[in-house]
């Protein structure tokens, strides 16, 4: 198991060549300490876990780890369905390359917004629509909780016990490292 940081795993997240709409995940409080666990999947692209913490307002620091090559159906049932209402969603966004394609996404992105105001649409319907005419290379539902953990998120603990014990590690050295005694809210 290769530990990184948490940007890397979500540059590697970005440069899948799968489809985009087709990533679920599950997050919330870290387990013991200062911080979040997030797990990534794609039916395609596999499990990835992420454990992150904030450093200071501004600055996100964290570790992660791709704990499985493919999202099998056990896994799978921990994750929400693309299909149902989930707690929330989620995107992973890389910045346009330069002016030009940010003016273009700008232009798509007004237009999404003009049609679905003048049409009966859905929340998630214009979530999805959003999130395609900015490019996004990940997106789809998440189940969270800010507060506390998700059920969900403690059953993928239990089963990436091995990963979920080096990633604490990890993290518990970087918040030792970086002096924070607590997180911010």
């Amino acid at each position: 198991m290769r530990i990184r940081e948490w940007q890397d795993i979500l540059e590697d997240v970005t440069e899948r060549n799968v489809d985009p709409d087709d990533w679920r995940a599950v997050a919330g409080d870290r387990s013991g300490g200062v911080g979040e666990d997030m797990y990534l999947a794609h039916p395609r692209a596999g499990v990835f876990f992420l454990k992150t913490y904030a450093k200071n307002p501004f600055e996100v620091r964290g570790v992660g780890t791709q704990v499985a090559r493919q999202l099998d159906d056990e896994i799978g049932s921990f994750l929400p369905n693309r299909r149902e209402e989930a707690g929330g969603r989620f995107a992973v966004r890389s910045p346009p390359d330069d002016e030009d394609r940010a003016k273009q996404q700008v232009t798509r992105l007004e237009e999404v917004v003009k049609a679905h105001a003048d049409a009966p649409t859905t929340p998630g319907d214009m979530f999805d629509d959003m999130m395609d005419a900015l490019e996004s290379p990940a997106f789809g539902p998440m189940e969270y909780d800010q507060y506390d953990r998700p059920d969900e998120l403690e059953e993928l603990s239990d089963r990436f016990e091995e990963a979920e014990e080096l990633l604490s590690s990890e993290l518990d050295d970087l918040i030792e490292t970086d002096e924070v005694d607590r997180g911010f809210m």
